[in-house]
């Protein structure tokens, strides 16, 4: 609440380092169009409302604030003289909106000098019309740069993502095509060889329960534990003796398909028992053709199973059939971020997931947060690689306070002291020209901190341990205070 305004002094204006080098008249014209102003503890102006003046701190506690997913996160804390607020844009007129870009509050009794916008703007003109201008070619300049580069840095996150999806596709793609190509021969060799059984003169009862025997073999393809190595080659020479001692043609290329289904011995025999003898070598082979069909089937059911996972997957990632605003479980999020970007991690880098698995769904934007994983992974992955060894991606979280806490560790080269608190700068990059934009950790900062009322730290103890972490708040509604219990 403002406490009423007082006479204007030109000398004291003069030692506000805003107004030091201005002339005589300067000053004059300053005092005719400002005030001085008293403001009581508490708000003077709300971010979005109509920007009306322009403020200089002479004494007093200055916060400047900024509304994040319906929070107030301060920005700034000062008690410095001379530091200025308010409609410092008016100078830009129509060309932006003239509202406050944040909250200012007093926490104690303050006096400022204080300019209205119009008057403002005016003297910017006036006075400086040269800096008037390349101020607005700086101020857009800088403005259309950072949205290119967003978007190119955007569009790299999704270039990362969309080469490690065609890399994890083409694999059980190409599974499921070669599987179908065998499939349509093993068709067919089953045809020939029930129409060489069919043939042969038999009771028509035989031919009839070999359907019975065909549904009986393929219900028990699979029901047996895989085998080792060893144990399978065991298998192998057991079934082949078996095939041997009972004038099967072809015993050794049958039995190494039947242990992979998972038949044995056992298997065999029901079969003799249950048909004449001369039919046992031809019925064998026509079963072992059901068989190996069956593992194909099979074989395509799981290059088509793991298809419909990444597709999951990308879908989970885009969150494009979602609402922007949703509870998303963070832990489905980071696993589709790590299986899209596992070709781009690689195979010489170990990645470990220690997840507590007790953390709620956290409200926020999940597509968003996607990108986020995307960009530390990616730097933490171009970290271990540069070293020119693999390395381990520990990828963690847990809980602190109202806190929920990702955790993205590498074994890298670590982050020099001297740039540590330059990194979440815009256009700061420690990559080789032509390898970053410098706006992916600065991307990342805005959308944890402006978007989700969080917090992006970075902790180095040197080569070996770097840890970036991301913070956000499980009750968005809800700040932590030093009292919450973990």
């Amino acid at each position: 609440m403002s406490a009423g305004p007082e006479g204007c002094g030109t000398e004291e204006l003069r030692t506000l380092f805003l107004f030091e080098h201005l002339s005589d008249d300067q000053l004059d014209e300053l005092c005719r169009d400002g005030r001085v102003e008293w403001f009581d503890a508490g708000t003077v102006y709300r971010e979005d409302d109509r920007a009306e003046a322009f403020y200089v701190l002479f004494q007093g506690t200055v916060v400047l604030s900024r509304r994040v997913s319906g929070q107030e996160v301060d920005v700034v804390h000062s008690s410095e003289r001379g530091v200025y607020a308010g409609a410092f844009q008016a100078y830009l007129g129509d060309q932006v909106p003239q509202v406050y870009t944040n909250t200012m509050r007093v926490t104690e009794r303050s006096r400022f000098f204080v300019l209205p916008a119009a008057a403002f703007a005016r003297i910017m003109r006036d006075w400086f019309p040269m800096a008037v201008h390349l101020l607005e070619g700086l101020f857009f300049g800088m403005k259309r740069t950072q949205e290119v580069l967003g978007q190119r840095e955007r569009l790299l996150a999704l270039g990362s993502v969309t080469a490690g999806l065609t890399h994890e596709l083409n694999n059980p793609a190409g599974a499921a095509v070669s599987a179908a190509a065998s499939l349509r021969d093993r068709v067919a060799r089953v045809r020939r060889a029930f129409g060489v059984l069919a043939a042969e003169p038999h009771p028509g009862a035989d031919l009839a329960h070999l359907g019975d025997l065909q549904d009986m073999t393929v219900g028990l393809i699979g029901q047996r534990a895989s085998a080792g190595p060893l144990q399978a080659a065991d298998r192998e020479d057991e079934m082949g003796d078996w095939l041997e001692a009972h004038d099967v043609d072809d015993a050794w290329e049958l039995a190494p398909v039947l242990v992979q289904a998972g038949l044995d011995v056992g298997w065999l025999q029901r079969i003799a028992d249950s048909l004449p003898a001369d039919m046992l070598g031809r019925t064998l082979k026509w079963l072992t053709c059901t068989v190996e069909a069956e593992l194909l089937l099979g074989e395509i059911e799981d290059a088509v199973g793991r298809v419909s996972g990444l597709v999951a997957a990308a879908k989970q990632y885009t969150q494009l059939d979602r609402a922007p605003y949703q509870e998303a479980d963070v832990h489905e999020l980071l696993d589709s971020t790590l299986l899209l970007m596992k070709a781009k991690i690689g195979p010489d880098i170990t990645v470990v997931r220690d997840y507590d698995r007790s953390l709620p769904n956290l409200p926020g934007y999940p597509a968003e947060l996607n990108q986020v994983w995307t960009n530390l992974i990616d730097n933490a992955s171009w970290a271990m690689r540069s070293t020119g060894a693999g390395g381990t991606l520990t990828v963690r979280t847990t809980r602190e306070r109202g806190l929920a806490v990702v955790e993205f560790r590498d074994t890298g080269p670590g982050v020099p002291d001297d740039v540590r608190d330059r990194v979440f700068d815009p256009f700061f990059t420690t990559k080789p020209v032509g390898e970053g934009t410098g706006l992916g950790l600065d991307i990342c900062w805005r959308i944890v901190v402006y978007r989700h009322g969080g917090d992006l730290r970075v902790h180095s103890s040197g080569p070996g341990d770097t840890r970036f972490q991301v913070r956000l708040p499980i009750d968005p509604a809800r700040t932590p205070g030093p009292g919450d219990s973990p």
